[in-house]
């Protein structure tokens, strides 16, 4: 407990007292109605993180303005009186946990998508607020003004549901944001120009809000610090305009980036922990205000030291809460081995939400709502599980078993587990993968019920011998590798140049201490796999190719990712050879073929990349002997497709739905309505 004595530190603004220095920031979910309203598993999603000992929880960002002020498919609404009800049945649910409630309110503006809103955005000016973005039209004066109006009546409803502060959103290429950001705002009259007429709208915002919530009550504005975009706002003139928007603000929510460099705001995997919390030691020495800082921060250690330096006073954890809502109860408890930290893969969470308009999950923890609470569950007979396959999806397959009371047993034909993700963990801007298998092992270590059998086959023999009532195959998936003249030939084979990403990663310490500058790499595939490889070698100043046979390039990447890897191959000039084939591979060239020209393209180094395959051969022997026996035969993870890890985690978890279907679980008693 000592080493965190700054986590644990209650904070007082003015008559809000935080329990300690961890608080969830907005992130958006689309668990809400599609009217705007709350449900109740949005409020469970919610308490989870409470009961977990978040100290502040920021609820993500409501419309104040509907249907010209929103944004997402089913976001939460403030611009009624109606949606306060629910909105307070979840300020008394966190409450009773002792958490406090904030809840950040918003304007799209630009960000606003025409086909749901039914209109054309509106902004400062008629700028998109991202590439191929909608053409806004920029406000009129009585516009703005009716605006903020709608804020301070949005404010008075946060007071009455019951929340402890407000947020105001200002960054991240909103509405708010386009005004301060001269990226966007292109006005000549008093809100464009200068600082302070940029700061304009947002400032008459604030005045609007604390003329309504009263001298006592908390406001925090959130803003991006740095846009990292050219001729957007850097550091030094956020420092600028915030002298204008000081007044009345209580806490600072510093944030950085825009619609077009998202991964340094939703931060991609290989930004270091804490890695912006210079943005919000800058703000808070020139303004003495509290301050709040996020970016990857998943270590302990990391919250702390920034905390102790005076970098910030508040730790925003939002991904790192999504995957593991007890988050602050471990560390308190002293059980940081065993949290489930967020790799930042932002997959489920930023991927799902922004791009495919799904409601969020994680490609860690398989239960948003539930918890742990099917721990609680145990099975009423003796039920023997064997698991095929320590990957993650096994791991998971194996421990959820072991936790409801299976005698569960995992087969590994390798030395040790952790499968593709650990594997992939190797390369460097991967690293951050590593922590799920590893936290899998561990909490696997503590199941006394779960017998793990490494350099083991999984042969009939061995698993009849287990006796098992359920079989999961979890044997995960391997390189594909397509009939090509000369491949099969020539990948992986001793003093051969060309790798799969199999043998690349086996040798990747071997790479790395190379001298690559200069060298010539071809990668064969422009899916996740090959632009991780591409990434590699162009960081250490290889001369790179990519080959891919369709129109684009990072197909299936989620949001967040894509961007940062068009970027990546834009700034290292990449050759990317799109509507490409791979006709012929020889020693050290690649045939390759794009319309009616063929072309040879020689490397130094050639990688295939052209996805994985499904590693289940054994599957329909498993099914043929053991169904005769009434034994359960489930294949799941990528032996059964090869897709995300995400869908693996998923699959393991449904392990208890597999023991539902054999009656391994006692049927709860149905209870009577009780009539009011």
């Amino acid at each position: 407990m000592s080493v965190y004595e700054h986590i644990f530190q209650p904070l007082t603004v003015r008559r809000m007292t935080i329990p300690n220095r961890i608080i969830m920031p907005p992130m958006g979910t689309n668990f809400a109605e599609v009217d705007g309203s709350m449900n109740d598993e949005h409020i469970t999603y919610y308490e989870q993180r409470a009961k977990g000992g978040t100290g502040l929880i920021i609820v993500e960002n409501a419309c104040v303005s509907f249907p010209m002020g929103s944004n997402g498919t089913t976001q939460l609404r403030i611009d009624h009186d109606k949606f306060i009800p629910r909105l307070y049945k979840l300020t008394e649910t966190l409450h009773k946990h002792g958490t406090q409630a904030a809840i950040q309110i918003n304007h799209a503006g630009a960000s606003a998508v025409p086909d749901r809103i039914g209109h054309q955005p509106v902004s400062a000016s008629n700028i998109p607020s991202k590439s191929g973005g909608a053409v806004p039209r920029p406000l009129e004066k009585e516009e703005i003004l009716g605006i903020v109006e709608d804020y301070g009546k949005s404010a008075k409803r946060v007071v009455a549901a019951g929340f402890d502060a407000i947020e105001i959103h200002a960054g991240h290429s909103y509405l708010l944001n386009q005004f301060l950001s001269p990226i966007y705002n292109k006005r000549t009259d008093e809100f464009g120009g200068s600082y302070e007429n940029r700061a304009r709208f947002p400032r008459m915002v604030i005045d609007r809000i604390r003329q309504e919530v009263g001298p006592h009550f908390p406001i925090s504005l959130r803003v991006s610090a740095d846009e990292f975009v050219e001729g957007g706002n850097t550091l030094e003139d956020i420092l600028h305009i915030l002298e204008y928007l000081d007044d009345e603000v209580d806490i600072f929510n510093v944030s950085a980036a825009v619609n077009d460099t998202i991964q340094y705001q939703i931060d991609e995997m290989n930004l270091a922990d804490g890695w912006r919390s210079y943005m919000a030691k800058a703000v808070r020495e020139k303004f003495h205000k509290t301050t709040i800082t996020t970016g990857n921060v998943r270590q302990p250690l990391t919250a702390e030291k920034i905390l102790a330096e005076g970098d910030a006073d508040l730790i925003g954890m939002g991904r790192g809460l999504i995957a593991d809502p007890n988050w602050v109860n471990k560390v308190k408890d002293s059980q940081e081995d065993m949290l489930r930290k967020c790799i930042s893969c932002n997959i489920g969470c930023a991927g799902h939400r922004i791009a495919l308009n799904r409601p969020i999950r994680c490609t860690v923890n398989p239960d948003l709502f539930g918890g742990d609470a099917y721990k609680d569950r145990k099975v009423k007979k003796d039920v023997t599980v064997v698991v095929i396959g320590g990957g993650t999806t096994g791991l998971e397959a194996a421990c959820t078993a072991a936790e409801v009371g299976c005698k569960t047993f995992l087969i590994e034909e390798k030395a040790e587990l952790g499968g593709l993700a650990k594997e992939i963990s190797k390369l460097p801007d991967k690293k951050r993968i590593l922590d799920f298998p590893e936290y899998m092992e561990k909490r696997a270590e503590q199941l006394d019920n779960l017998t793990i059998l490494t350099n083991s086959r999984a042969t009939i023999a061995l698993v009849e011998s287990l006796n098992p009532d359920i079989i999961v195959n979890a044997t995960g998936s391997k390189p594909l590798l397509p009939p090509i003249e000369g491949l099969h030939d020539r990948i992986d084979k001793e003093n051969s140049s060309i790798y799969s990403i199999a043998k690349l990663l086996q040798y990747i310490d071997e790479f790395e201490a190379q001298h690559l500058e200069g060298k010539k790499i071809a990668v064969v595939g422009g899916g996740a796999v090959g632009l991780d490889v591409v990434e590699f070698f162009s960081k250490r100043g290889s001369d790179v190719s990519m080959i891919e046979m369709m129109p684009a390039v990072g197909a299936g990447l989620d949001h967040i990712t894509k961007i940062s890897m068009m970027t990546m191959l834009k700034d290292y000039e990449v050759d990317v050879r799109t509507e490409t084939a791979l006709t012929k591979v020889e020693d050290n060239s690649f045939q390759i073929k794009h319309q009616d020209e063929e072309e040879q393209m020689a490397f130094d180094y050639g990688f295939i990349c052209l996805g994985m395959r499904p590693e289940n051969k054994e599957v329909p022997e498993l099914q043929q002997y053991f169904q005769a026996n009434h034994v359960e035969v489930v294949n799941i993870g990528d032996s059964w497709g090869a897709r995300k890890i995400m869908d693996g985690t998923r699959e393991g978890r449904n392990i208890l739905t597999t023991l539902e279907k054999i009656g391994a679980f006692e049927v709860p008693e149905k209870k009577e309505a009780i009539p009011f």
